[in-house]
């Protein structure tokens, strides 16, 4: 088995609840739909998320837990995503051999099995579209602060030779937008140079031009104010890099000054 499928996905607050959807984020929303009938046909059997919103300061966390099951009130707008309940299976087994082949490269990479720990929304909201009847197997990553795009990039390499090397059939999710530069309008869209700097960031991802998109990502993390700086994006270069792959944009949209792509990559064949 192998790694099946990798995909950027949103995970804007406002999209927790479906009855909530406002009109404009509604595309991103149905393409997730999309994306999750599509992984039911994959039988996928482990799914691995980084989320900008597990924001670690000097280590690279891989959450090993068995069970993950909380309640999510999140701490930036406990008005849009309170006492939300979450109930997931764990891959320990995995999540260990993510450590260790980190750690075999010489990073920084901490394992955890912590039943209280509480699950950001960057990591709840996804799961909540993609997984919204089978409860996959989830191991969640953590974006590490003190690392530079390249110590990401290489951590995403192991991530994904280790991924490719997996008896199980396994998904990437690399939950966070694109440009990040917020400001107070719900509904508002990057401006126009932070969009065409994403669509063309997307079209190399789309094409399979990975060396294209790591060799644009420093400069373009800064102009269009990445979030998270661009890490979780460098942790997806990393796990592409060295594989044959095609992209497919499926939506892009706004929040508050975000932009936000669903944006699968599968093996090429």
């Amino acid at each position: 088995m192998s790694l099946e499928l990798a995909m950027i996905s949103p995970h804007t607050p406002r999209i927790c609840h479906l009855d909530r959807v406002p009109p404009v984020q509604q595309p991103m929303v149905d393409a997730m739909a999309r994306v999750a009938e599509d992984l039911e046909k994959r039988e996928i059997d482990a799914l691995v998320i980084v989320s900008c919103h597990w924001m670690s300061s000097f280590d690279h966390y891989v959450d090993a837990t068995e069970i993950h099951k909380g309640v999510l009130t999140a701490v930036e707008c406990p008005d849009l995503i309170s006492d939300v309940p979450y109930e997931y299976p764990g891959q320990p087994e995995l999540a260990r051999a993510l450590v260790e082949a980190g750690k075999a490269e010489g990073l920084r990479v901490i394992g955890v099995d912590d039943p209280s720990y509480v699950w950001d929304y960057g990591t709840v909201v996804p799961l909540r579209h993609l997984l919204p009847r089978r409860k996959v197997p989830v191991v969640d990553l953590s974006v590490c602060w003190a690392a530079s795009l390249d110590e990401t990039r290489h951590w995403g390499r192991v991530i994904g030779r280790v991924l490719r090397e997996s008896p199980l059939r396994t998904l990437f999710v690399c939950s966070g937008a694109l440009a990040h530069n917020l400001v107070r309008v719900p509904t508002q869209w990057p401006n126009i140079t932070e969009q065409t700097l994403d669509h063309r960031f997307i079209q190399y991802l789309v094409n399979g031009d990975t060396q294209s998109a790591i060799d644009m990502l420093p400069s373009y993390s800064r102009a269009a104010g990445l979030e998270a700086g661009g890490r979780h994006v460098a942790m997806l270069l990393g796990v592409l890099e060295g594989s044959k792959y095609t992209g497919e944009l499926l939506a892009y949209g706004p929040s508050s000054g975000s932009g936000n792509p669903v944006l699968t990559l599968q093996p090429a064949g």
